[in-house]
């Protein structure tokens, strides 16, 4: 790769792609909701075609980040984001030149029933869920292009992204921990999937970097899951919570579907809603001997490390009220 384009290049995941590109003397160019033109980043809505568009042009690889990353309610904004921006991401892609478009899917097109071990054979599951239906619906989207020849395309779905800057699996829920809103379903022994933000960056450049991957759907994630009352008592302990609350699961579904329907009402939509509380009851895993055989991947940072990377960062940015240091 020697000229990359990224949507969503100042975000979690796509800007750390970026920086990480910069350091091996890759041009990085990219598209963002605010523009960055010291980093060839320019603002831009995916979700309508326009002249973003033509800043992909010239480049060898076109890697889609961009998406609404949620589980609240509200099918429409997703499927204009999700879905419709994917196409237009993809038309960029091919009126630019681009020998390889790579799409950043989710996991959470499993659904939340399947087994340990679940591989890239395992079919999807539409859950009424906005943000995995959207999430499914953009995988058409682009090996549709593969299928018709339009573009040479690789899927990758990341496991629970985690890491400096990490708004799902960080910074919220710190923010809900110092809060005392964060309570765990099924006692707190559903089951995790945590990756570290540099592996699944390195997950990403190989299959983009790599023929065979092309037309593949790739699942990039940690080596084992973990417990939620493990992942997430590791924040509380940052925070200097002992530990984080649990509840039986039909209490907090419960709970959690009167709040959700009384925020939407107000118009408010919350990430507090029976679909977050199903998403931590699951107890299966992911295989990722299809990224090993296919990429060469191998995670390198372990959950203990990459948990110390994460707070010193909180601590660096003051985003920690507390905590055992």
């Amino acid at each position: 790769m020697q000229r990359v384009f990224i949507t969503g290049a100042l975000g979690f995941i796509g800007g750390t792609i970026a920086a990480r590109l910069r350091t091996e003397g890759v041009e990085v160019r990219g598209v963002d909701a605010r523009a960055e033109p010291d980093l060839g980043v320019i603002v831009g809505d995916v979700s309508a075609a326009g002249s973003w568009q033509a800043h992909a042009a010239g480049c060898d690889t076109v890697i889609h980040t961009a998406a609404i990353v949620s589980f609240r309610a509200g099918l429409d904004d997703f499927h204009r984001v999700n879905v419709l921006g994917t196409r237009n991401a993809l038309e960029a892609a091919i009126a630019g030149g681009a020998r390889r478009f790579v799409q950043l899917s989710s996991v959470t097109v499993f659904g939340n029933d399947f087994p340990d071990g679940a591989d890239e054979h395992h079919p999807v599951r539409l859950l009424g869920v906005p943000y995995v239906d959207t999430k499914i619906a953009g995988e058409q989207v682009v090996l549709q292009a593969h299928a018709a020849g339009e573009m040479s395309v690789t899927v990758i779905r990341p496991g629970d992204v985690y890491g400096p800057g990490s708004r799902p699996w960080i910074l919220t829920p710190v923010q809900e921990i110092e809060r005392g809103r964060l309570i765990l379903p099924a006692g707190g022994r559903g089951i995790h999937s945590p990756v570290y933000v540099d592996d699944l960056v390195d997950g990403v450049l190989r299959a983009a970097d790599q023929e065979q991957a092309a037309g593949q759907v790739i699942t990039i994630s940690g080596s084992s899951g973990v417990t939620t009352g493990d992942y997430f008592g590791r924040i509380a302990w940052m925070t200097g919570r002992p530990r984080v609350r649990t509840a039986p699961t039909r209490v907090l579904l419960a709970l959690t579907g009167a709040q959700a329907a009384a925020e939407r009402a107000l118009s408010r939509p919350s990430e507090i809603n029976p679909s977050a509380v199903r998403y931590l009851t699951r107890t299966g895993t992911y295989s990722i001997e299809k990224a090993r055989r296919m990429l060469g991947y191998e995670p390198q940072v372990e959950l203990e490390e990459g948990m110390r990377r994460s707070e010193a960062w909180l601590r660096e940015k003051g985003l920690l009220s507390g905590g055992i240091t």
